[in-house]
């Protein structure tokens, strides 16, 4: 969630790091700050609110140093006020962390206890005290080893130090953090985005592992101290400019590039002289696996929900779909026969990332489908399928979704087809159909009038509800999703069939109530349950294709058609018109739609 830069050069650094910060703001926050190095000081600068706002301050006092680590914080300990702000330094000591410390009430006690003064209510502060403690008896590569053995949680940190004036000390448990090098300086940073603005060469440390950095020098340990090596990586660099362009909101634009990222992914995985899936890596006999496993979080959880449609329409193999937060902390079966699929935009996100190590630490058969390839779950899976979209700012997934979707989809295509669940023919017409699908969500992007007069019901409404069946029922929730992620309307996703068992009972006069019918196996059934909402008042907007079929029933309040496809690819272009709802009911209420509030993009705490 929250984002940390540190940089050592020969060089003053203080704008380096703003603007480094600036690429982190996309991951969510409510305070910034930076510290530095300077003539036998600590200098500290930091504001409640956006890095705009610190950059200001910065240059009221022209903020100097070769040294110097920042924040954006988003707030777990303590309100999101300046006192409460990263860095947290003592008179030697200078501190940015993510993550959360479990054992910080007893830390502080003790640390009270000592004549410790606390100025903030964050569990950060606990960590400058206990290493300013340290270092009274210890030198520095003790201090940090014994500070980290105390504490409970998870991590990344990166800490500067007043008699050390060339260094930066990160460490990491739990939250990502990377090592970048460049000429005559070296960078800490707990996202390869901001990074790739200063280096393409960058190192990961593992969980457990620190390091100490310097302009000419970095040196990483593991967690007894021992002395270790990183592999230096070569980031892509065609993806380090990516800005709004013309657009008033990055939202807006990763929408419209759909088409375009659903062109490139299925370049990447389709052959099309051969109308054959490239998925030529895979590790496993089709033997070897007999159910499949998928585990992720927030939207990338609906991405499972309609996969799991798709592998048990096109498979015979078992599947369940899991929350990752709530399956590392069930008693699981692991099963060896078993493929255990993890979905993250990010490849960061905690508790994904965390259900992916329990499995590997039970050596199961484990695959990722992500966004960044530098990404740790992407590193410790044992298979990965990049989704290919480039960069995604905006906190509410839009593009990184039907990328998600489209790799779960491909994939489903090709184990199929190994299994010979899916005959030659099928196989042959779907991945056809597959190569028109970028077209068609091109189609289904110009609703934009439509739309904008429609949302106003939406803005005005005390909450709102999103109906499907069988495909269409994940989107309903990720529709529902995407509008209190922007709008900040109450709204709930229902599979149809279930309104009679208790969600009628919302329905009231003028509720809207967004339908998504395709005409599919489910169509009528869903229509005589859009009917019995439209009995009891709701405004009801149905979602469905284009079809010369009347549709029966009677008083639907609007209508949005989306092109003919396959059943398996409705779900693509269902989707486009709610994010469009969510956009622009967001926009008529004056909201920050890139950042929306309470949330992050990067989700690396519990």
């Amino acid at each position: 969630m929250c984002g940390i830069i540190g940089i050592t050069s020969t060089k003053q650094v203080s704008s380096t790091i703003i603007n480094s910060l600036k690429k982190l703001e996309y991951r969510g926050y409510d305070s910034a700050g930076i510290a530095t190095l300077y003539d036998g000081f600590i200098n500290e600068v930091k504001c409640e609110g956006r890095v705009d706002s610190l950059e200001k301050n910065v240059s009221k006092i022209n903020l100097l140093g070769n040294v110097g680590i920042g924040h954006v914080r988003w707030a777990t300990h303590g309100k999101p006020n300046t006192v409460n702000a990263h860095p947290h330094s003592s008179e030697t000591v200078s501190v940015v962390h993510n993550g959360i410390i479990e054992n910080s009430t007893i830390l502080k006690k003790f640390l009270v206890e000592k004549g410790y003064k606390f100025k903030s209510q964050t569990d950060t502060e606990v960590i400058v005290h206990l290493v300013t403690d340290y270092l009274k008896d210890n030198n520095l590569k003790d201090s940090i080893l014994k500070m980290l053995k105390k504490l409970q949680g998870s991590f990344a940190l990166g800490i500067i130090f007043k008699d050390q004036p060339d260094l930066i000390v990160g460490a990491r448990r739990g939250s990502p953090l990377a090592v970048g090098y460049g000429p005559n300086e070296n960078y800490l940073g707990s996202d390869s985005y901001a990074l790739k603005s200063m280096t393409n060469k960058i190192s990961y440390l593992d969980d457990g592992d620190f390091c100490i950095i310097k302009k000419d020098q970095v040196d990483f340990f593991d967690s007894k101290g021992n002395k270790i090596n990183k592999k230096v990586l070569k980031l892509s660099s065609n993806e380090q400019n990516y800005e709004k362009g013309d657009y008033k909101h990055f939202m807006a634009k990763e929408i419209e590039e759909q088409p375009t990222t659903i062109k490139n992914c299925v370049n990447e995985y389709i052959d099309k002289i051969n109308n054959e899936i490239n998925i030529l890596n895979f590790p496993w006999k089709k033997n070897e696996i007999s159910s499949i496993k998928l585990i992720a979080c927030g939207t990338a959880y609906h991405s499972c929900l309609i996969a799991k449609y798709w592998f048990e329409q096109l498979t015979l193999l078992d599947v369940e779909v899991d929350i990752a937060s709530e399956f590392r902390y069930r008693r699981n079966r692991f099963k060896t026969d078993c493929l255990y699929i993890f979905v993250s935009q990010s490849g960061e996100t905690a508790d994904t990332y965390a259900a992916l190590d329990l499995c590997n630490k039970h050596k199961m058969k484990t695959c990722s489908i992500v966004n960044v390839v530098e990404s740790s779950i992407a590193r410790d899976s044992k298979l990965v399928f990049p989704i290919h979209c480039g960069p995604e700012i905006g906190v509410a997934s839009t593009k990184a979704f039907l990328g998600q979707m489209l790799v779960l989809y491909i994939l489903c295509l090709k184990i199929g087809y190994l299994r010979k669940d899916l005959d030659k023919k099928k196989y042959n017409l779907k991945i056809k159909s597959l190569l028109s699908l970028s077209k068609l969500v091109s189609n289904s992007l110009s609703t934009e009038n439509q739309i904008q007069s429609i949302c106003n019901s939406f803005t005005k409404a005390k909450g709102a509800m999103f109906l499907g069946r069988g495909y269409s029922f994940p989107i309903a929730l990720e529709g529902a999703l995407k509008l209190k992620e922007l709008a900040y309307i109450h709204a709930e996703g229902y599979p149809a069939g279930e309104m009679k068992h208790g969600p009628l009972a919302l329905i009231e006069d003028g509720m809207p109530v967004v339908v998504i019918a395709p005409r599919d196996e489910y169509y009528k059934k869903t229509i005589s349950n859009m009917q019995e909402v439209i009995a009891r008042g709701a405004k009801v907007l149905l979602i469905t294709n284009k079809s010369d079929e009347e549709i029966y029933s009677e008083n639907i309040w609007e209508k949005i058609e989306i092109e003919n496809t396959e059943e398996d690819l409705f779900p693509f272009l269902t989707t486009i018109p709610l994010q469009k709802l969510a956009y622009y009911s967001a926009l008529k209420k004056g909201y920050d739609i890139d950042k929306p509030r309470n949330l992050a993009k990067s989700v690396t705490v519990e």
